[in-house]
């Protein structure tokens, strides 16, 4: 028996639905605009239903829409039936989704939809559709042919929805003017959420746990500071608290390469004048961008008056994701 063609079988599911997409294009016209515009000029939230696969399409809609600055979440038309109307108010905007346009648990709510004053968009295979007459605006996929090749698994269809429902959420970002410190706004958990919005005083070690030594210090004892710490530096200071230099793990190679004493020498004849900075309120992505430009592997975070408030390595970086 000869083995299955499942590269040619999954390259024609691509072809079918790039079909399907096709078929969508001239569907984003007027009534995609007075969508748009109904959601944009809601007071509430988008409620986004739908069964079946349609239901879980809908769902992936709400969470697009909730994560780009237009507040949605997901209601199932069966539930809704037996309570969960209650929490849809007539501020908010319904989109319901069904390829025929008649699917019963959701024909069967919109009557209360509409007592309820509340615009109802749908999104259908068929204009002419039960569904797509009750709504306000009724939007629509086309018809395509089905991805499986009994034509009755939704493929195409589904993936028409699931794009249709982006370029609702994208254009109404766009037309926010929704910028990427949004987006990290509502995914604090994500590698762009924490580049974004964790700042260097979130992650820098503070009080204690910074490592300071005066100016008159003997490079032993900074080399204890150092070790003390942990952090592989030391911030050196004057008799007013101000940075005056740092001292590191690789300066401490390059002191013993001049064979000086440490117990007899002060830290000020070997410490780096010269020390980059950080501000506390800027953001840790900048402090990463900082440290792999001039090539280090800590930094000391000052104040206006160049007073050390804390120290930032790059395993501090690291730990909290933001690298």
């Amino acid at each position: 028996m000869s083995a299955f063609d499942f590269i040619a079988a999954g390259q024609q599911v691509i072809v079918t639905e790039q079909a399907a997409l096709d078929t969508l294009k001239p569907y984003i016209n007027e009534a995609f605009q007075q969508a748009c515009t109904l959601i944009l000029a809601a007071k509430g939230r988008v409620v986004v239903m739908g069964m079946g696969k349609s239901g879980h399409i809908g769902n992936k809609i709400a969470a697009t829409l909730a994560s780009t600055g237009t507040p949605a979440f997901f209601v199932h038309p069966a539930e809704a039936s037996h309570g969960d109307l209650g929490m849809i108010t007539a501020q908010d905007v319904v989109i319901a989704i069904s390829n025929s346009g008649e699917a019963h648990e959701i024909l069967t709510i919109l009557p209360v939809i509409k007592r309820m004053q509340v615009k109802l968009i749908s999104i259908t295979a068929n204009g002419n559709s039960s569904l797509a007459q009750f709504a306000d605006v009724s939007l629509e996929i086309g018809k395509s042919e089905e991805a499986c090749p009994l034509g009755l698994a939704p493929t195409s269809s589904t993936t028409a929805t699931l794009v249709l429902g982006d370029a609702l959420a994208v254009a109404l970002l766009a037309s926010r003017g929704f910028t990427a410190e949004d987006f990290a706004l509502s995914h604090p958990g994500g590698s762009l959420g924490r580049k974004l919005l964790l700042r260097v005083s979130d992650l820098m070690h503070k009080d204690e746990g910074v490592p300071v030594v005066g100016e008159h210090t003997l490079i032993r004892d900074a080399l204890l500071e150092i070790t003390r710490k942990g952090l592989g530096m030391t911030a050196v200071v004057n008799a007013e608290g101000q940075l005056i230099g740092i001292y590191t793990d690789g300066d401490l190679r390059r002191t013993l390469d001049l064979e000086i004493d440490i117990r007899t020498t002060t830290i000020t004849s070997v410490m780096n004048k010269t020390p980059k900075t950080i501000r506390p309120q800027l953001l840790a992505a900048e402090a990463v961008a900082l440290m792999e430009e001039k090539k280090i592997n800590g930094v000391i975070v000052v104040d206006e008056q160049r007073r050390p408030v804390g120290a930032l390595n790059m395993h501090d970086l690291l730990k909290a994701g933001v690298v």
